[in-house]
């Protein structure tokens, strides 16, 4: 059946990957973007070419007026919301919390938690049957890192991660009564352009070596199991956090 997706971050990584695949399966998607619209537009294309419907919007999750409009666009454009992909995020350049400065943390939070938390709600708002939506699914973005906790690298990533598993947790079971199902994915080690934010451009490939599993994850893995929560295969599926991790 086909559904209709809104996805933040969708121009590029992960967040793109999931949009192709659900297009692959014809279903139509909404992309937030924040800063390349070109890889917007060729993320578009790539839905379109996979055989799905795609829109891309700005829309910098830590400002309730673009969240807003990204899910109004969605619903005015594709229609009814059957899924949201929490996955808008970012990391910065690795070093100890002591050498943190406040601009770094307050950025961290405020897109990491407070943006995804803003989105949820929205998601929550037009998805919840009691609410008039229809019902659906929520897959929110976290990472290993939640539980790992990042020592020496980015410790504020991987708190901002936590608070991402505990939404998960709560919003299941605020919302299942509303029909809507909300899960987790937890990536591990992933191949994507993130990396070289942290300043270690090659930081999945070298530590991925020293998984379970011996070598880092791709996107496109990621994707696979974000689109089985949002599909009716998972429809018992509910508050739960799934590693994509590659045993680590």
């Amino acid at each position: 059946m086909s559904k209709v997706v809104v996805i933040t971050g969708g121009s590029r990584g992960i967040g793109r990957a999931t949009a192709v695949l659900a297009g692959a399966r014809g279903w139509s998607v909404a992309l937030g973007w924040v800063r390349n619209a070109d890889a917007a537009e060729a993320a578009v294309g790539e839905v379109a070419a996979a055989g799905g419907r795609a829109i891309a919007r700005r829309c910098d999750v830590a400002v309730e007026a673009e969240v807003i409009a990204l899910f109004d666009a969605a619903e005015r454009e594709l229609g009814a919301i059957d899924g949201f992909v929490n996955n808008a995020g970012i990391v910065a350049r690795a070093m100890p919390l002591a050498d943190m400065d406040a601009e770094r943390l307050r950025g961290m939070f405020d897109v990491n938690v407070y943006g995804a938390y803003l989105c949820a709600r929205e998601a929550a708002r037009r998805m919840a049957r009691g609410r008039g939506g229809k019902g659906g699914a929520i897959v929110n973005v976290s990472s290993a890192a939640s539980r790992i906790g990042s020592p020496g690298e980015y410790v504020d990533y991987a708190g901002s991660k936590g608070a991402i598993d505990t939404l998960t947790l709560g919003l299941a079971r605020e919302l299942g009564p509303d029909g809507v199902r909300v899960n987790a994915v937890r990536p591990g080690l992933i191949d994507t352009e993130i990396h070289a934010s942290s300043g270690r451009a090659d930081r999945a490939h070298v530590l991925g070596a020293r998984t379970p599993l011996g070598r880092a994850g791709t996107a496109d893995e990621v994707a696979e199991a974000i689109v089985w929560l949002l599909s009716d295969a998972a429809s018992y599926v509910s508050g739960a956090l799934v590693d994509v991790a590659g045993g680590r």
